[in-house]
């Protein structure tokens, strides 16, 4: 009987074992999903990466090596996987460039983590480990930095070229790199330095032409022609332009409903009324001195008829119908007017005055210019020209890209070194770091450090060169404190990549480790997926 109670405790002890099996399986999984994403943008990173054709469902083909774009087409189902494309978004959103390097970093983290769970370390001090490396990586990269003022434009252009060197039309980064930067400086506002709106610059894509044939204007650019039904103006000078949310064309009922008309006399009463109150509408309009009127997109009935357009011509008055909705913010603030919403509040006080308002020709369409317009608002518009379709896209997109370096710029003005130079310094230093570091955490940074270097390895890797050489060569003249070398690409060696004008702003990079460190601590924390039906 004895001997029965002195066995129980032991059996309790055998039973509060866990098993940790499926949480392991969960996290290997996730991990795996991760790791398969960043691999597949991988190819496409760096100057000589290769680019992703897209075919999307409905028979779209895309071509691009933008991260960004490659991971918003793909369709991903795991849930882990979908975090690596959040990954991509928020650094679209926060620096705009960088978007691969980001994912590549998170997948190299990854591959380390999975291996430092098989050797039994916790996840918990794991993601501990990185929250600190991150926090020395953001130092040590400040500690790099060159700070740039807004006035070296040159620093500037070297920046956005850097951007553009990786993309398709990377053979016209000449033409759109100071294109992308007198675009930002001039919309900054002076009362609010450190802010640059994107939506205050336009971009407007025509097919036909090539990339050359890209430049700003100085004014407001459509896509569309103008009305010419009943032989409208094409070109008005000394512009009085207005912007109206209303339809010149006769009112509906309320609520759905058919009148019936029963005599000639009727109908006759019913196109006279319409007319009068199409003309006193033009009237009101005309009075005010308007000669030019932008008219939004109407979606309830159609915003002008055959009848008003007739009117309207007779007063010489030019139309361009259909103005996008999310459009008329830019229009109003481009003109410096008010938007109009109902003809009884049409003012001569809410136009917009422009020394010039006409179609031009160009390539096998036309387009609308206003140009000279007074007390203009603090935007620009820039025309992208291309010979087909895709590379108009990716012409956009680029130069989406080389904005958003400039701004980032703007916001943050440090410069920092390229192709790999502080991926390598800072996994210099973290290893030095780790060295002083006790326990676990000293090992965990190490290996952190360890997995930056599949940044320089995978630009060597892409560039055709032999990476374990190159890699090794970096890690030695970063030893010798040369803290700028870096992978030179073109000449496939290392040089001073400051001097070969590689640079990008800190923000590209610091924003890229701590995005990419905060999904890889979320992907680590997670043990168990559970679907809700």
């Amino acid at each position: 009987m004895a001997a029965v109670t002195a066995s129980r405790p032991r059996a309790s002890k055998a039973e509060s074992f866990v098993d940790n099996k499926r949480k392991e399986d969960i996290r290997s999984a996730n991990i795996n999903a991760g790791r398969a994403v960043a691999d597949a943008v991988r190819t496409s990173l760096g100057p000589k990466g290769m680019d992703k054709m897209i075919s999307t469902a409905s028979g779209e083909v895309i071509i691009t090596n933008d991260g960004a774009t490659i991971l918003n087409k793909m369709d991903v189902l795991q849930p882990a996987a979908k975090m690596m494309v959040e990954l991509s978004k928020s650094q679209d959103s926060a620096a705009g460039d960088g978007t691969t390097t980001v994912v590549v970093l998170a997948g190299a983290l990854l591959r380390v983590c999975q291996t430092l769970l098989a050797a039994g370390i916790h996840p918990t001090v794991i993601s501990d480990a990185l929250h600190k490396s991150c926090g020395k990586s953001v130092d040590i990269l400040t500690a790099m930095a060159v700070p740039v003022e807004l006035t070296d434009r040159d620093s500037l252009v070297k920046s956005a070229s850097t951007s553009l060197n990786s993309k398709v039309v990377s053979q016209y980064s000449t033409l759109l790199a100071p294109l992308a930067v007198d675009a930002v400086l001039s919309v900054i506002d002076p009362e609010k330095p450190e802010i640059v709106d994107l939506r205050d610059i336009k971009i407007v894509k025509k097919l036909g032409g090539t990339v050359d044939d890209t430049h700003t204007v100085k004014g407001l650019v459509f896509d569309k022609k103008v009305s010419r039904a009943a032989g409208g103006p094409t070109r008005v000078e000394n512009a009085k332009i207005a912007v109206i949310q209303f339809q010149i064309s006769p009112p509906k009922t309320d609520i759905e409903q058919s009148i019936v008309v029963s005599d000639y006399t009727q109908m006759d009463r019913i196109l006279k009324e319409e007319r009068n109150y199409i003309l006193g509408m033009i009237k009101k309009i005309k009075a005010t001195g308007c000669n030019v009127l932008l008219i939004q997109k109407s979606i309830l009935r159609d915003a002008v008829t055959d009848l008003s357009l007739h009117y309207l011509a007779k007063a010489k008055i030019m139309v361009i119908k259909d103005v996008e909705r999310d459009e008329i913010e830019f229009v109003t603030k481009t003109l410096n007017c008010l938007p109009i919403a109902n003809i009884e509040h049409f003012r001569a006080e809410k136009l917009g005055y422009a020394d010039l308002v006409e179609e031009a020709s160009l390539g096998d369409g036309k387009i609308l210019k206003i140009t000279g317009i007074k007390d203009m608002g603090r935007t620009t518009s820039v025309l992208v020209r291309g010979s087909n379709q895709l590379v108009l896209d990716e012409a956009e997109r680029s130069l989406h890209d080389a904005l958003c370096v400039v701004r980032c710029l703007v916001s943050k003005r440090f410069l920092i070194a390229g192709g790999g130079a502080p991926e390598i310094e800072l996994s210099r230093q973290l290893g030095a770091w780790a060295k002083v570091l006790h326990g676990m955490e000293g090992y965990c940074v190490k290996s952190f450090a360890e997995a930056l270097e599949v940044i320089p390895y995978t630009l060597a890797e892409n560039a055709g060169l032999n990476p374990i050489a190159i890699v090794t060569e970096l890690r030695n003249k970063h030893a010798q404190g040369e803290i700028n070398s870096g992978i030179n690409v073109r000449k496939g060696q290392i040089t001073n990549i400051l001097e070969e004008n590689v640079v990008q702003p800190l923000l590209v990079s610091t924003s890229a480790i701590t995005l990419a460190t905060e999904c890889v601590r979320m992907i680590l924390k997670i043990d168990d997926i559970v679907t809700v039906r």
